[in-house]
């Protein structure tokens, strides 16, 4: 079995998809500590021709919190902004209208966390996609949480019977190949390949969320994004 472990986050880009597309099972790494300004609550979409970064508002929000544990704002009636913002930035696209109704089901979604609110996200999206991979949380499953970085990991592999760990290549200093082949288990990077497409007339901004790889792309050609990648 191969899989990958990734923290849940909002719209991601391309090279998330492709990560499990590439797998099996995909874990969810949402008992770890929440990332401030990472990419759990906010992802990059196009406006003006320029890359906009949208956030969606937490409540309280600490990396001294885990992941499921953080919950959305009430305070900020985010939706109908962010929806607005995505319509009129996309309207024209040539698949506005079925990616739209995606969009604005789950961004509507009547949930309390950022991590419930990413997950349905990741998981209805794949399916949008025809991604027949597993998507489970950790949280629910391994009882790991007193271990820590690569022998956590290294733990979940083992729990599953995986013989094959697929990692962003961001982990390339992170995870020794030979600790992981001691075990069992093959560790591979995964390298995205940058595959231009059009957006609208300009000139081509890559790895935005995969909400713009939708608007502009056929089924047909999605399923090439998700191919377009190397593992080292």
């Amino acid at each position: 079995m191969t899989i990958a472990i990734m923290q849940p986050y909002i719209f991601p880009y391309i090279g998330y998809f492709q990560l499990i597309h590439a797998v099996d099972k995909f874990i969810l790494y949402d008992d770890v500590n929440f990332i401030n300004k990472g990419w759990i609550n906010r992802n990059n979409i196009l406006v003006s021709a320029q890359p906009h970064l949208f956030t969606i508002p937490l409540k309280d929000a600490s990396q001294n919190k885990l992941i499921h544990e953080v919950e959305l704002s009430n305070s900020d009636p985010w939706q109908k902004k962010l929806l607005k913002t995505i319509r009129q930035s996309y309207q024209k696209a040539p698949y506005f209208e079925k990616v739209f109704i995606l969009i604005e089901e789950i961004v509507n979604l009547k949930v309390q966390t950022i991590h419930e609110l990413a997950t349905s996200a990741i998981q209805q999206t794949c399916a949008f996609l025809e991604i027949q991979t597993v998507i489970e949380p950790s949280s629910t499953i391994y009882k790991n949480t007193h271990l820590k970085g690569q022998n956590r990991i290294l733990d979940i592999c083992k729990q599953e019977n995986a013989d094959h760990y697929i990692n962003p290549i961001g982990g390339m200093a992170l995870y020794d190949r030979h600790i992981f082949e001691t075990e069992g288990i093959k560790l591979d990077f995964i390298s995205s390949k940058s595959c231009p497409y059009p957006q609208f007339k300009n000139a081509f901004v890559p790895w935005l969320s995969i909400i713009d790889l939708l608007m502009f792309n056929s089924p047909e050609e999605m399923m090439k994004h998700l191919k377009a990648y190397e593992l080292i």
